[in-house]
């Protein structure tokens, strides 16, 4: 016991790393595991939801793109009653609307595929190499000091 305490101390004074026994180490790995595994899915987590946002947005802007897109009709069926009754020449002001609504039916369909593009597949795939990187380190597979 007194060998304990006079061990102490020269630990806690030494400057440098602290030099932990094998069975101590050995004692600390369910501990690190399990950190490990937290850590881990957290990750998955992170990651999902990410990517669920991700689809969330893209089919709102997807949803905007039809919007516009029945408004293009709405305005199209007003040019087509305007050009069969020739009273006035407002069907080629509506065929103009008509042609701007479909311009930006196309910009927001892009802009929408690309962030639903983002978002597929829903499948955590970075956290699952990690996971795998993990699982090959524990059982002592691959190189050493590769990540």
């Amino acid at each position: 016991m007194a060998s304990e305490a006079s061990a102490a101390p020269a630990q806690s004074s030494h400057s440098g790393p602290r030099k932990r026994s094998v069975f101590a180490l050995i004692a600390e790995i369910p501990t690190l595991v399990t950190d490990l595994v937290q850590r881990e899915i957290e990750l998955v987590k992170t990651e999902i939801v990410t990517k669920l946002k991700a689809l969330g947005v893209g089919v709102g802007v997807i949803a905007a793109a039809v919007l516009v897109l029945l408004a293009m009709l709405g305005v199209l069926l007003t040019a087509a009653i305007f050009g069969l009754s020739l009273v006035m020449p407002g069907w080629l002001a509506a065929l103009l609307v008509a042609a701007v609504l479909l311009i930006i039916a196309g910009i927001l369909g892009l802009i929408g595929y690309r962030i639903l593009k983002k978002g597929i597949p829903p499948i955590p795939s970075e956290s699952i190499d990690s996971l795998r990187r993990d699982l090959r380190a524990i059982k002592g597979i691959g190189k050493r000091g590769t990540s």
